[in-house]
Parts: structure tokens; sequence; C-alpha cells
């Protein structure tokens, strides 16, 4: 790490603009800036996951993908760098694939809940759709790699199956939605 922080507040960004990673101003509320910081939020998210009671296989693949997280909010934050890659990608696609082998087939739709865990996966899977969406407007403007939209739609579907997975575990079961309970 090249430049440390002493002092938090720098005062440059009284004027509503940022610093990108390459040293480029940006407003606050420019695309590339809510992408990344919805990135952010997600991988806080994450962690207030973490801060439940979690099986330990789940509990370091969520520690990997914040490193991940980390590292793709650096690639939006410098425009032109890469730091998510295919295979990224593809252990996300294992992951998933691995946790949803022992689910049953899904027939209704699930309401966000089912426990702590579950229901704080469901948080953090609806905050990496947002950053999914942000990415894909950034794209609309700037260059973006597609493993970077990729990866956060994979990893959004990782957490809708994590909470089924952490729903079952902690003894709650899901929450079916009840489409009928007008009638």
């Amino acid at each position: 790490m090249g430049n440390r922080l002493s002092k938090i507040y720098t005062r440059t960004g009284d004027d509503g603009t940022t610093g990108l990673g390459d040293g480029t101003r940006v407003a606050k509320d420019s695309a590339r800036v809510a992408a990344y910081g919805t990135v952010d939020e997600a991988n806080s998210a994450i962690g207030v996951l973490l801060a439940a009671a979690l099986p330990g296989g789940i509990r370091d693949q969520l520690i990997a993908i914040q490193h991940q997280l980390f590292d793709l909010g650096g690639e939006l934050c410098i425009p032109g760098h890469a730091a998510i890659d295919d295979a990224d990608v593809e252990r996300l696609e294992q992951w998933l694939d691995a946790h949803n082998a022992d689910l049953p087939a899904l027939k209704d739709f699930i309401l966000p809940g089912g426990g702590e865990a579950a229901a704080r996966c469901h948080l953090a899977r609806t905050i990496v759709r947002r950053a999914e969406r942000e990415t894909v407007t950034l794209a609309r403007h700037d260059a973006v790699r597609p493993q970077a939209i990729r990866y956060l739609n994979r990893l959004s579907d990782l957490l809708f199956v994590l909470a089924r997975v952490l729903a079952r575990a902690d003894g709650h079961g899901e929450v079916i939605w009840k489409h009928e309970r007008r009638r």
C-alpha cells in the first residue's frame, strides 16, 4: 500500500467531488462512485452476516467473497483496472452448485427471513443486486469489464441459495410466500 492516511478527513470532498484510484476527481453522485460505493455496502452487509452464527465452510466462503468484493471495488474505482477474472466467477458457480445440490426444487417464492443468519443473507443479496444494477448503469457510460457484472450476478444467486441453506440449518425453515392469502 503506497499511501497511508495519517488523517481521515482531507476536506477535498467538501465540494461534492471525490478522487478515483487514478487520481481523477469526479462527482460523488457519479455512476462510478455509486457502483463501487454499493459494492462497499454489499461487503459491509456480508460483514453483518458474518457476525451471525454460521457453518464453518460458509463462513470461509463469505470471507473470501469479502476480499473479492474489495478487489472489485478497486476495479470499479480505477478506470481500466482489472481485478476480477473468469476463475472468480467460476468459483462462485462451483459453490452455488455445491450448496444447491442438497436443496429441494424451488416451487414457491421465498420471503426474506428464515432466522437471523438467513435474513442477513437476504439483505446482503438485495444489496448485491443493487450493486449489479448500478454497475450495469456505469457500463452504459464507461468501460466495465463483463467479469465485474457476471461476478455480482452470480454472487446474488449464491447469497439466495445460502439464505435457503441457512434457514434450514437454523431450524427456522424457509418463509414461503402465500399467494392465496387473500382468498
